[in-house]
């Protein structure tokens, strides 16, 4: 059986600081208690692109066994659900982010 992960790319913020107060004390903490079956979480900020500014602020891997258990925790309901931990989170950060991307 392979491995299978979920990619959450967060858009550049407009509040930097606000953004990484509510993503380290709470968004990441809640991910790791209730995302059932994860092994690992990475997440990366992102500094720098070639093309210049990043569209990407943040990219976050949630690393499952396999592509079962991703699909398990993600229909567990709210406790394990990372679409619904992410809707929460960018629900309350919107205010923080650049939705036109510059």
């Amino acid at each position: 059986m392979s491995s299978a992960k979920l990619i959450v790319a967060y858009p550049q913020p407009v509040d930097i600081d606000a953004f990484e107060k509510l993503y380290e004390e709470e968004h990441v903490p809640l991910a790791v208690a209730k995302l059932e079956g994860k092994t690992k979480i990475v997440a990366t900020k992102i500094i720098a692109s070639p093309q210049g500014k990043p569209q990407f602020y943040r990219v976050a891997e949630v690393h499952f066994p396999s592509l079962k258990v991703l699909e398990e925790c993600a229909a567990s309901g709210g406790q394990g659900n990372p679409g619904e931990c992410g809707e929460d989170f960018i629900g309350r950060t919107a205010g923080h982010h650049d939705r036109a991307g510059g």
